[in-house]
């Protein structure tokens, strides 16, 4: 009887393995490389041509203030905090501002603004208020009231 004879392919799908895997290895690396000197390149040549960022945009001129010296929206910012401080809630939007007064020391700010009052899941079924408040000429809450009351999504003709 013949000897069986040994299998050689065991070697040669070792051997191909490792070439595959050092062959994927050296182009991932080299891959690599190429990518950073692409990006190298591209930060090169914006330097060189002088290429820069767009200019920001330019913020808008700060609201001039009235002739007594507040700023509607100096005005809008400390009432509403002052209210907030007093009914325990946060208003979600200003719905209205209006400057009352015929130039005296008797001008004041009127300001409508709109709070959630229940929060509800869905939100389309939360309870919303509008509160008018009215401020001094340098914004301090003199008084407010609940003008009325309305579920979200829902709108008076």
């Amino acid at each position: 009887m013949a000897a069986p004879r040994k299998s050689t392919t065991p070697r040669k799908t070792a051997a191909k393995k490792s070439a595959t895997h050092s062959s994927a290895a050296q182009k991932r690396s080299a891959a690599k490389s190429t990518g950073a000197e692409n990006t190298e390149a591209k930060s090169t040549a914006a330097k060189s041509t002088g290429a820069r960022k767009a200019p920001a945009k330019a913020r808008p001129a700060a609201a001039a203030p009235s002739r007594d010296g507040a700023r509607l929206r100096d005005v809008v910012l400390r009432s509403t905090g002052e209210l907030a401080e007093l009914i325990g809630l946060q208003p979600e939007g200003v719905v209205a501002v209006e400057l009352d007064g015929d130039g005296g020391d008797d001008r004041q700010w009127r300001v409508q603004v709109e709070v959630v009052e229940s929060h509800r899941i869905p939100e389309t079924t939360d309870i919303l208020a509008i509160y008018e408040l009215v401020a001094g000429s340098n914004g301090e809450l003199l008084s407010y009231r609940r003008l009325s009351r309305y579920v979200r999504g829902r709108f008076e003709e």
